[in-house]
């Protein structure tokens, strides 16, 4: 899967460096948290690595193999998820954001593993910055949809029952984009309908493993501000 940050300096965007400042103020020494996948994601990691001693830094669970790598460079020790191990907290970005604290995720390819790592949470923090926050889910991104590779063509028929459209996502030299856990990703335009019930019935479609939709799993969302301020969202 290639590199969905497309920047250098994930710190340059003053909105997001003040979201992952306060993300950093709530881990503590000796956590063991979860980080998820994409741009804020990988700026709090370089922050860790940069300004708390080793002896201080949080083990961690990865979502993703870019954030495994970005983690293992910054000096972060990395542990795996197994039924005796329960996140203090988990670091996680969004695509959007509704006021409700639905989320539309998935724009990095890695929605699957970041729902596993997030379940795993007493606490779910979401890192965004201010215009990712919108009225309805789907304002202004598609939903991804990771669906196995045998047959995709006709799960996408299948979810062409239940969304207007269905692309397959593709890489550059647009051959189709495959996710750590080796299948594809169709991104698909969201109707006007319920979205609980649009969920439960992608999720029920034959050859869908899992839905860019998280509903409930955000206890809080730190939204950065141009300014450098944040604006906390809480269940």
């Amino acid at each position: 899967m290639s590199d969905p940050t497309g920047v250098r300096d994930p710190l340059a965007d003053p909105a997001r460096a003040a979201a992952v400042g306060a993300a950093r103020e709530r881990i503590e020494p000796g956590m063991t948290i979860g980080l998820g996948s994409g741009r804020a994601v990988f700026a709090l990691v370089d922050l860790l690595g940069a300004i708390v001693p080793a002896p201080l830094r949080p083990r961690a669970v990865v979502a993703s193999s870019w954030t495994e790598a970005r983690a293992r460079a910054a000096g972060i020790e990395l542990v795996t998820l197994d039924d005796d191990l329960t996140l203090d907290l988990a670091v996680d970005g969004a695509d959007e954001v509704d006021p409700g604290l639905a989320l539309l995720k998935g724009g990095g390819g890695a929605l699957l593993r970041e729902k596993l790592v997030l379940a795993a949470a007493r606490h779910v923090v979401i890192v965004a910055e201010a215009p990712k926050l919108v009225d309805r889910l789907g304002t202004t991104r598609a939903l991804p949809v990771e669906v196995v590779r045998f047959a995709w063509p006709t799960t996408r028929r299948r979810l062409l029952e239940l969304l207007p459209t269905a692309t397959l996502r593709t890489t550059p030299d647009d051959t189709p984009v495959v996710t750590d856990e080796g299948h594809h990703l169709l991104d698909c335009q969201l109707s006007d309908a319920d979205l609980a019930g649009l969920a439960a019935a992608i999720k029920s479609t034959l050859g869908v493993v899992e839905h860019g939709l998280f509903p409930d799993q955000a206890d809080e969302v730190l939204l950065g501000q141009p300014d450098g301020s944040v604006r906390v969202l809480s269940r």
